[in-house]
């Protein structure tokens, strides 16, 4: 991975303290407090009801699913899970806020004093420490209508449940604000509760970034960055805004609290609102929502429902699997990836199977834009072709071209081979003939090589695959070249 300074080389003087507010929205069959289908981007304002427009008189009920959800992250993020805890109003104004207040957690918040370890790049383990994971509702959907200077209103996504995970300024480059983003975007896939989209809004974060100098032990001034819906935009803004935070300061400028936004095509941050005090939301305790009591038996029920976790998952594929620590990374970041990689070990214990499924498979499903589980070749399928290249039936070049037949069309590896006439040539006798051939009919070449060309060698492999239609068994091809030729 390639290397974040926390701080410009220039400005070794000073620290970087980010803190992140990351906002889950939870994959549950229904709304928060109301039996509306959880499916925001359905036709506008087709999944509503009366709670979830605010209107007069309709009271919230408490959706049981959204308080086991928040259990197991709590759970997953080494937090202590209050048994006692409330639900209150926040209040603010704004058109897709129906009710003119969200109800959310304050005082007594559901989870406290966590934490989510991360891998630094030197190999250790750092842990960010969380703050608290409160329930909330979302609010709706704005939609602006350029053409007519229209402002009009979705309110699918009220009431939508989140969980908002908030951390202390524990992080301190952009990479470590990757590194946690991305540990956090796995624990919430794996567990189930969450799709992790980040283009639909369904992971999303902000970002406080503030600077200091090593010898100030008080925090700097701090800057919100909203609305990045990418790991790759909130590295890159965190970067950029260190960097500007830096110079005003060392130009005598002083820093106000603000909010900014990333722009992507320029490729800096920009002024959304500036914050000179902080925001009174007149936090109460909700009167329409009873004291939530959270017993042992409950919490033990949630905790026998975790699965493995990324990180017990990448300990377990470096030391009981022996893959590197960056195949275990770059497995662990997709459930579906790591399973399949699992799946295929139970038919193959090839020494090529990483490389398949991070080169090939991951590769076509990117290029594709398809999921792990819509490709045809599965674990099964994969492990067929690598037992056939390991005994030598087929080459390298009619692996792949195996591979992408069926990933394209379908099949069965075996059938494939046999149909296509792809077995490898593999009979040193068959072999011996052709490479004698090729010596024969090319006696520039070799004493060229002979002479001390050796970089004609590739020369006459690709005469013997040419001969071969490409069947020809290259291991075998370059031990008798190499006798042949010597």
């Amino acid at each position: 991975m390639a290397d974040h300074k926390a701080i410009p080389s220039s400005h070794l003087d000073y620290v970087t303290n980010v803190g992140i507010e990351v906002h889950v929205q939870l994959s549950t069959k229904s709304k928060v407090f109301c039996s509306c289908a959880n499916m925001p981007g359905q036709l506008a304002n087709h999944n509503i009801c009366d709670v979830c427009t605010g209107q007069p008189g309709a009271l919230p009920v408490l959706n049981k699913r959204v308080v086991d959800y928040a259990i197991l992250l709590g759970l997953a993020t080494h937090c202590t899970i209050n048994k006692r805890c409330t639900f209150a109003r926040k209040h603010y104004f704004y058109p897709d806020l129906p009710k003119n207040y969200q109800i959310t957690q304050s005082n007594d918040p559901i989870c406290l004093d966590g934490y989510v370890p991360i891998r630094l790049e030197d190999g250790s383990v750092k842990k960010i420490r969380l703050i608290r994971i409160h329930m909330e509702e979302d609010a709706g959907k704005s939609i602006h209508a350029g053409v007519t200077n229209e402002s009009l209103i979705d309110f699918n996504r009220a009431g939508t449940p989140l969980l908002e995970i908030v951390s202390y300024p524990d992080i301190s480059s952009s990479y470590e604000a990757r590194e946690y983003l991305k540990a956090l975007h796995a624990i919430v896939t794996y567990l189930g509760i969450c799709t992790g989209n980040m283009e639909e809004g369904a992971f999303r974060a902000d970002t406080n970034i503030s600077v200091r100098k090593k010898d100030c032990q008080t925090l700097g001034t701090k800057i919100e960055l909203k609305n990045i819906n990418s790991f790759k935009y909130i590295s890159d803004a965190i970067e950029y805004e260190i960097e500007r935070q830096i110079e005003s300061l060392e130009t005598g400028k002083k820093l106000r609290q603000e909010t900014r936004l990333w722009d992507s095509k320029d490729k800096k941050t920009c002024v959304m609102r500036t914050k000179e005090e902080a925001a009174d939301y007149r936090y109460f305790h909700d009167p329409d929502l009873p004291v939530l009591d959270i017993n042992d038996a409950w919490i033990s029920s949630m905790k026998s429902q975790l699965p493995e976790l990324p990180y017990e998952k990448f300990d377990r594929l470096v030391n009981e699997k022996g893959l590197s620590a960056y195949e275990a990374g770059i497995l662990i970041e997709d459930r579906a990836l790591s399973d399949y990689f699992e799946q295929a070990m139970q038919y193959t214990s090839s020494k090529q199977l990483i490389n398949w499924v991070l080169r090939d498979l991951l590769g076509y499903v990117n290029e594709h834009r398809i999921t792990v589980a819509q490709c045809n070749v599965t674990p099964a399928k994969l492990a067929a072709i690598l037992d056939m290249l390991d005994r030598g039936t087929i080459n390298g070049p009619a692996a792949k071209e195996v591979f992408e037949t069926i990933a394209r069309e379908g099949g069965e590896p075996v059938e494939l081979v046999k149909s296509k006439g792809l077995e490898q040539i593999g009979s040193v006798d068959e072999l011996e003939l052709i490479i004698k051939d090729i010596i024969a009919n090319n006696p520039q070449e070799v004493a060229r090589y002979k002479a001390g060309a050796e970089k004609l060698f590739g020369f006459f492999v690709g005469q013997a695959m040419a001969k071969t239609k490409g069947k020809g068994n290259p291991k075998v091809i370059n031990e008798l070249l190499k006798k042949y030729l010597a």
